[in-house]
């Protein structure tokens, strides 16, 4: 296990907490949901930095509540991994400054340069108070189906992460065109290059967002594995009643048994492995975690 952290994407999922089956019931403030999940867990991923920037008070609490080697890895919010984004999420001095926009999401493009680099600012201040405690991971970009491959899209990229000096830059990709054919080796050749972590992926094959799990190393200090689950059923199904019902699937122990020598074979070469399990039904995730970490052992 040395190197290996495994965790789950939130620790606050409405779902989770309506289960009634990880946290106990004296366990019921922002707080002391942290501090409990921080004693089974060395490992979490903030999702909630994905819908709104994230603040400054948030961090530090964060950081106070959790033990010396507990670690966060953040997701960037989704403005700058290109996906729609309401106005209202961004922050109001912002939002005044963009001024009317005349329709109901606007995307990274449609901001001037200053706008961005003031929440580029915004944001790596946020996530600082993590990283001065040494608690801070890597930072996800999650980048949607329709962010496909190009000489555009890996500038964007590579520009993301000279945004975010000092901090270690995750990617995810949502489109099995960035791994087909001899495309594959470019990606990762790019990402090693850039020093960035490679997200290998367990998620529903067959869909054009479905993409395949490939155990590679591209950056020596972390690789870090999300584990979607494999629902095909919900994947991209349309008019879900909430977003964990895409991820309602839980692993059998065969499969996490499965997924346990590619974990191993990527702490052979990367300093630190984050293994984060996102199929966020109820405690599924949390469960699931646990399980896997007795595999390992």
């Amino acid at each position: 296990m040395d190197g290996i952290r495994v965790g789950t994407a939130s620790w606050t999922d409405k779902s989770l907490i309506d289960s009634g089956e990880f946290y106990p019931s004296d366990v019921n403030t922002p707080e002391g949901r942290l501090q409990y999940y921080a004693g089974h867990f060395p490992l979490v991923e903030v999702d909630s930095s994905y819908y709104a920037m994230p603040t400054v008070r948030n961090a530090m609490l964060w950081a106070a509540r959790t033990p010396n080697d507990f670690v966060f890895d953040i997701k960037a919010f989704r403005l700058f991994t290109q996906h729609q984004t309401d106005p209202h999420v961004l922050p109001p001095d912002i939002r005044e400054a963009l001024g009317p926009v005349g329709k109901k999401n606007v995307y990274y493009r449609d901001l001037p340069a200053p706008l961005l680099d003031e929440l580029w600012l915004r944001f790596a201040m946020a996530i600082e108070p993590l990283r001065r405690a040494g608690k801070l991971g890597a930072v996800l970009f999650q980048f949607p189906p329709w962010f496909v491959p190009s000489p555009a899209s890996l500038a964007h990229i590579g520009a993301c992460a000279e945004k975010l000096p000092g901090c270690r830059i995750a990617v995810e990709f949502r489109n099995k065109a960035w791994f087909e054919g001899k495309r594959s080796a470019w990606v990762l050749d790019f990402e090693r290059e850039h020093g960035l972590s490679h997200v290998v992926v367990d998620e529903p094959q067959g869909f054009s967002s479905s993409v395949p799990t490939l155990w590679e190393v591209t950056s020596p200090e972390l690789a870090v594995v999300r584990l979607h689950g494999r629902n095909r059923d919900t994947w991209e199904k349309k008019g879900l009643g909430s977003s964990t019902e895409r991820f309602n699937y839980l692993y059998k122990e065969e499969e996490l048994q499965g997924l346990t020598e590619g974990v191993r074979q990527l702490a052979d070469t990367a300093r630190s492995v984050h293994v984060l399990f996102n199929n966020n039904f109820g405690a599924y995730a949390q469960r699931n975690a646990m399980e896997f970490r007795q595999l390992l052992t």
